[in-house]
């Protein structure tokens, strides 16, 4: 080696030690800033929260907090998660199996460690990261305390550092018995229950020191979900499964053996729920609103929140709309009927001012069903989505020649052969499409769909925000008929796009959400979507608003003073009775029968739905006023074959149409006694040349 080579080797070797030592020293350096940092979140969590475990009764947050529903006007109207008093009891009240199922199932080694388990820990930490997020629990009872007490319940890395240094502090000032107290008297079991005294009284209706081993297990069981598992709004099956996983814990862990097992296994759990003091007016909107609320925020988080919601109810409406349904469902009773339900929104913003989901919430057996929910054929009342459907795509004009008679459709893809026929029997011959939908005819009606196409018709009506109609081959042509089962309110929501233009609004019930320190969390904001354009929307409101057109059928049995569009139906035997309509600035949804389907005695849509519709909207709408938009000529036409009118005549009447739509030939009179068959041939084409 030269001494050049060697001079720079030298250098080098210095260059890298200087390197090395800077490293060194900087390593130290960065370990000390998180470490500092860690330490100072330490000191401040310590501080913070110093007051919060200082008592036992501070760390069980023993405030009730509940949720309040206000009506639009901020008037409180219902209360939820507070129906029982909060009970402390002593471990020495709660049975030992009932401790050891929870420490069996929730932290086998909650007498060994002090606040949390390393293992526990690990394990999560390993699962989070394979994650990229906070989603693990590896929680100890002292640190479910600390959680469900203390803390967010919000799943973050810092927060959980601060649930472990709050832990230990308390494991350092309770002892194990305190702690377990403390758990056992505020865990969340769900359905509003706090404490395992709450547990016991609303799933079996007793006391805590009552219950049994395979009680107690079952109760153990729902604390990772009670939600998820509750056997009244859960998983029945769940729940049971985690019952049985709840026992083989204990028997691992040596609280039971395997003959005590066993016997626990077999014994049937029967549930019975304790009273709940229920609010008298809006129930089924209420149980609305928290499953609304439950699915945005948890129902842990909602039952300990304190909110403060502002709904879109208008209690004195929902008042009246009660009144009118129990005493009209009262008043046919004697024709086999036991129910009704209505819903009212406003089409300019999907509010639902109204919702009556049973006639009495208390009625034993059905009351507590919302049949405004529920799943329900609404006969023709969903005709006018498939007409819109038709006018749109352009199979039909308002002067296209509908065949009334008797006709067999031969099956296909989304049919079997099908030979409709109309509500009375009688055929009509040529109809056109005001007087067909109007007057409620069937058979025009199923050539309107057999001429658009089913998956046009459930594309319309996806559109107009019915989510339930999905496969075409569940339905066939009778779909035009009321096959297909749908909810009232989302039937109510499709009409309120006809009212509204053709902008639908997703129905709602919450507009403003509260904390308990009256800081709003939430402010629902509005989704219209414009879906049909309002010439074939008009198209639809004029025909349904005609109280002149469905004298043929209807009489005056429809007429209303506001001149709102209105639509019956009526399912096969009478098992659904249904009436849906609106004026401008309302839409009211009504349905009448029995929850169970039994067959009402020739209670149609027109004797047990539109009686209690006709009260709604003639207490709360204004004056309709279906205005035609621009794109729309209006011209007179005979009555008969839909040509153009020569001549002011009686059997001529006015009618609307999309420009260019319109038909071209003109016609004189029809002849002086109109046969229901069509006119022949050689008649037509003489109208048409004149």
């Amino acid at each position: 080696m030269n001494f050049f080579q060697f001079n720079y080797f030298y250098s080098l070797k210095n260059f890298l030690g200087s390197w090395l030592t800077f490293i060194r020293g900087s390593v130290w350096i960065l370990a000390l800033i998180p470490l500092s940092v860690l330490s100072l979140i330490a000191v401040f969590t310590h501080l913070y929260f110093a007051p919060d475990i200082s008592s036992r009764e501070r760390i069980m947050n023993r405030k009730d907090t509940g949720v309040i529903l206000m009506d639009q006007n901020n008037t409180p109207f219902f209360t939820l998660y507070e129906a029982r008093q909060k009970t402390f009891i002593p471990l020495s009240e709660i049975p030992e199996q009932t401790k050891q199922a929870v420490i069996a199932v929730e932290d086998d080694d909650f007498y060994l460690h002090q606040g949390f388990s390393i293992r526990g820990i690990v394990r999560s930490l390993v699962t989070d990261v394979k994650l990229g997020q906070a989603k693990q629990g590896g929680s100890t009872i002292t640190q479910q305390l600390v959680k469900n007490s203390i803390l967010t319940s919000g799943k973050s890395f810092l927060r959980k550092y601060q649930e472990i240094l709050l832990s230990e502090r308390i494991e350092v000032n309770y002892s194990k018995d305190e702690i377990l107290e403390m758990y056992l008297n505020s865990v969340y079991f769900g359905s509003g229950a706090f404490g395992i005294e709450e547990a016991a009284e609303a799933y079996f209706n007793k006391p805590a020191k009552k219950l049994t081993l395979a009680e107690s297990a079952y109760l153990a069981g729902l604390l990772p979900s009670p939600s998820k598992y509750s056997p009244f709004n859960g998983n029945g099956d769940k729940a049971k499964s985690r019952q049985l996983y709840t026992l083989s814990r204990m028997q691992d862990a040596g609280y039971i053996n395997q003959e005590e097992k066993e016997e626990a296994q077999k014994i049937p759990v029967e549930f019975e729920r304790g009273e709940d003091e229920m609010n008298d007016l809006a129930p089924h909107f209420a149980m609305m609103v928290r499953d609304e609320l439950n699915k945005m925020y948890g129902e842990e988080k909602v039952t300990r929140s304190g909110y403060k919601v502002r709904t879109t109810i208008n209690l004195e409406w929902q008042e009246y709309a009660e009144k009118v349904v129990a005493d009209h469902v009262q008043k046919i009773s004697g024709n086999q009927v036991s129910n009704g339900a209505a819903v009212v929104i406003d089409p300019e913003n999907g509010q639902i001012l109204s919702l009556v989901g049973s006639k009495d919430w208390r009625t034993e057996g059905f009351g507590k069903v919302n049949v405004a929910t529920a799943k329900r054929q609404p006969g023709s009342s969903f005709k006018p989505i498939v007409y819109a459907a038709a006018f749109e795509k352009g199979v039909i004009t308002p002067s296209t020649v509908l065949k009334d008679e008797p006709t067999t459709y031969q099956a296909n893809r989304w049919s079997q052969a099908y030979t409709p026929r109309n509500y009375d029997s009688k055929f009509r011959g040529p109809v056109l499409p005001r007087r067909a939908l109007a007057n409620s005819l069937n058979v025009p009606s199923v050539q309107v769909l057999s001429k658009l196409g089913m998956p046009e018709a459930l594309e319309m009506a996806k559109r107009l925000g019915i989510t339930s109609l999905n496969d075409p081959s569940k339905y066939g042509l009778s779909l035009v008929l009321g096959a297909g089962e749908v909810s009232l309110i989302e039937m109510t929501g499709a009409y309120a796009t006809f009212a509204n233009d053709g902008v639908y609004n997703p129905p709602i019930t919450i507009l403003e959400i509260y904390d308990k320190h009256n800081q709003k969390i939430y402010q629902q904001e509005a989704k219209p979507k414009k879906v049909l354009d309002k010439k074939y929307t008009f198209l639809i409101s004029s025909i349904l608003s005609d109280n002149n057109a469905r004298q043929e059928i209807f009489g005056g049995a429809l007429t209303n003073s506001k001149g709102a569009a209105v639509k019956t139906g009526t399912t096969s035997d009478y098992k659904d009775s249904w009436t849906l309509g609106y004026t401008n600035d309302l839409t009211v949804g009504v349905w009448v029968g029995n929850n169970d389907g039994a067959p009402m005695n020739n209670i149609a849509g027109s004797l047990g739905a539109a009686p209690i519709f006709k009260s709604l909207i003639e207490k709360f709408a204004t004056a309709a006023n279906f205005i035609p938009p621009d794109g729309l000529i209006k011209l007179a036409i005979c009555r008969h074959n839909g040509l153009r009118s020569k001549e002011a005549t009686s059997s001529a009447y006015t009618e609307y149409f999309i420009k260019g739509s319109e038909p071209k030939g003109v016609c004189y009179a029809p002849p002086p006694n109109p046969s229901p068959q069509p006119p022949d041939q050689k008649d037509k084409d003489k109208e048409k040349k004149d």
